[in-house]
């Protein structure tokens, strides 16, 4: 089995079908020996900003020499980047071997099961493959973002040193329908004695987390009393810093990511790392933080993928998201004019997220995400036209990503941005356009454990030093991407 045949596979078990309980993950990690048992774990869930703080926590856990194995959801371009150790994602090879290594436990548990349309989803055998893969490296910790919800979401089964619970509002409808129902269910991943890491919260939201916290033993990190920012500075190619974790300071801590809420997240990553690592973290001097900081790079969160004109990708796709994103453009950029390309699923709050971008966006390009739960570009321009009627702004329709990519170029100025939002399968696709994926990611490179003599190290540091100036291409056309 390759790659392509193990990807078209895994597909087969349907990329969006959930199954609301534990039962089939739980039977394979039994079949496995209970993988995800044999290294401790930073658990990450919340509506906005979990795969954000999941990469920085990978990135100061790099910096202080830990190897992280993370698992992020969903992907933009290629599944293996759901995937990764220290860092690098996954090879086509590994990721071919370890799900062919796998499936006929899947095929086993789907025997077991009464009625065959519960069998194993696609995002259960994703977690199992991590579960699997980072003990066999083995890793350090798991930085696991959880997919949806928290309580039956298959990286439950972790053991959850470090809960991590980034902003929670209404997004996904199966959670519930109000921020109050959706924390309950967020909550779920909050473990026996472990340390739990909030963001700020809604008054409702946080009595939910406290009662939560209080039920598990656990103890209560929380932003603006226990960690916070203390200042924030826009800079170029993203803000300077100064945080705060307990009575610790670290200042001019300068982060590539653009945005007030992406110096929250950084915030929360570093009362995480700190959590994680204990009485360890007065170990770690100010200088190496500020190292992981400055590696963090999060595809698709206010990324600049192209010049002339400049082109901001950002896969907020709900209410709350899009309003930071907006407040992250107006603040982190001197745009002269704002071309909106936007594209989001059906079943999302359409008006919602388009309305925030009603005093930013001066053209409007909506069009349609490459998934059979995009809303179509009828429904799209409907909405977008309703928002901005009587306004003076054009709304104008593409069939493809591609084509609105176009149709904004062709509209931009001098001075002129073009943000593309609304969906991460929006974002993706644009990706597609601008950043390609062209590496299979199996490249052998030389391990310490290898090496026979100086010979041997010289040849391993060159060897190191080709993969560092590989990381660095990979980061895009713009140094100053996030």
């Amino acid at each position: 089995m390759d790659f392509d045949e193990a990807v078209a596979d895994l597909q087969q078990r349907g990329s969006g079908r959930m199954i609301p309980d534990l039962d089939r993950i739980t039977r394979i990690a039994e079949l496995l020996g209970n993988p995800e048992r044999s290294y401790p774990t930073i658990h990450i869930t919340g509506t906005n900003g979990k795969t954000s703080v999941t990469r920085t926590v990978t990135a100061l856990c790099s910096a202080a020499g830990l190897s992280a194995g993370t698992y992020t959801s969903p992907h933009l371009q290629t599944i293996r980047e759901r995937l990764s150790v220290a860092g690098r994602r996954i090879g086509e090879t590994t990721f071919a071997e370890v799900y062919a290594d796998l499936r006929p436990l899947l095929d086993l548990v789907d025997s077991e099961l009464e009625d065959p349309r519960d069998s194993v989803t696609y995002f259960e055998a994703l977690t199992a493959m991590a579960y699997w893969w980072f003990a066999d490296k083995p890793v350090d910790l798991g930085v696991f973002e959880v997919g949806m919800g928290g309580r039956w979401d298959a990286t439950n089964l972790v053991r959850g040193d470090v809960a991590v619970l980034t902003p929670i509002d209404v997004d996904h409808r199966e959670l519930g329908a109000t921020p109050v129902e959706i924390a309950g269910e967020k909550v779920g991943i909050i473990k026996e004695g472990s340390v739990v890491v909030s963001a700020r919260q809604r008054d409702d939201v946080l009595a939910v987390i406290r009662r939560a916290v209080a039920d598990a033993d656990a103890t209560l990190l929380l932003e603006d009393e226990d960690f916070g920012v203390v200042s924030r500075t826009v800079a170029v190619g993203g803000q300077v810093l100064t945080l705060r974790v307990g009575e610790r300071t670290v200042e001019d801590v300068l982060l590539p990511l653009f945005g007030e809420y992406q110096a929250s997240n950084a915030a929360i990553s570093l009362a995480a790392f700190a959590a994680f690592t204990g009485d360890g973290f007065a170990t770690f001097g100010d200088d190496l933080l500020r190292q992981g900081f400055g590696a963090v790079t999060v595809p698709g969160r206010l990324e600049i993928v192209h010049r002339e004109p400049t082109v901001v990708l950002d896969g907020a796709h709900n209410p709350h998201g899009a309003r930071a994103a907006a407040e992250a453009i107006a603040g982190s950029f001197e745009f002269r004019n704002l071309i909106l390309v936007i594209g989001a699923l059906a079943d999302k709050d359409l008006a919602g997220i388009l309305r925030a971008y009603r005093g930013v966006a001066s053209h409007v390009v909506v069009t349609t995400p490459p998934s059979a739960r995009g809303a179509s570009l009828e429904q799209m321009l409907e909405a977008a036209v309703e928002v901005w009627e009587e306004t003076g702004v054009v709304v104008e329709a593409a069939d493809s990503v591609a084509e609105a990519l176009e149709k904004a170029a062709g509209v931009a100025g001098v001075g002129d941005g073009v943000l593309v939002t609304g969906s991460l399968y929006v974002v993706g696709a644009a990706r597609d356009v601008y950043l390609p994926v062209d590496d299979a990611g199996d490249e052998v490179v030389y391990e310490p454990g290898d090496l026979d003599d100086d010979e041997d190290e010289a040849e391993f540091n060159a060897a190191l030093e080709r993969m560092l100036d590989r990381v660095d291409d990979d980061r895009g056309p713009d140094d100053d991407a996030p």
